[in-house]
């Protein structure tokens, strides 16, 4: 996926800190519908380097046949974007669906993406769904959290349309960091500070 913003490393290191927390309940069509938030997709930042935990999961590990994807296939499928699915994979803040359907841009309009990138090879489409200022509660750190839907399609899987939805943390351009609010007496230090704001789109990985 074509990064927005720089720091693609920073959302890997926050949600490899989560993972030591005890790990809710994964809602996976929510999480790759962008349904869910970097909180709840840090549950799955353990899985990638544990297939025992995937197992555990449902989700069977297959052949890597993408050096950037680790692929699943569920033992139950599931229903995302009105599908019937059971071939997932995860590539860094993404999760997608991995479905039976050679043209994408259908559901790229269903969807109501912006077409990032059109050829007869490959395509792009996405849409910003959310994009707001956090604070790190424990260091006050300005971070914006963002959630991209996206469709595309890949070379090394012809034939398939890959949906879903990437989740990150980055650091804002220089001179836009937002000023650290108080933080209240009651509020858990591990739930950030967040006000509403506006970012561009992002197709989604290959």
């Amino acid at each position: 996926m074509t990064a927005v913003r720089s720091s693609y490393l920073l959302p890997l290191l926050l949600l490899a800190a989560g993972s030591a927390r005890a790990q809710p309940t994964i809602d996976l069509p929510a999480l790759i519908e962008c349904r869910q938030s970097v909180s709840e997709f840090a549950a799955l930042a353990p899985i990638v380097n544990d297939p025992l935990k995937a197992v555990a999961l449902g989700w069977r590990p297959l052949p890597q046949g993408n050096l950037f994807m680790a692929e699943y296939m569920l033992n139950t499928p599931i229903t995302v974007f009105g599908h019937s699915a059971d071939h997932i994979a995860m590539a860094g803040g993404t999760i997608i669906v991995i479905l039976d359907m050679p043209d994408p841009r259908p559901l790229a309009k269903q969807l109501e993406l912006e077409t990032g990138y059109d050829a007869p090879d490959k395509f792009m489409a996405g849409r910003e769904l959310v994009s707001r200022d956090v604070n790190d509660a424990k260091t006050g750190e300005a971070l914006i959290e963002s959630v991209i839907l996206g469709v595309s399609t890949v070379k090394s899987h012809p034939g398939k349309t890959l949906a879903g939805c990437t989740y990150s943390l980055d650091l804002p351009a220089e001179g836009e960091a937002p000023p650290a609010p108080a933080k209240p007496a009651d509020t858990p230090a591990d739930v950030p500070q967040v006000a509403p704001s506006v970012q561009t789109p992002n197709p989604p990985a290959a």
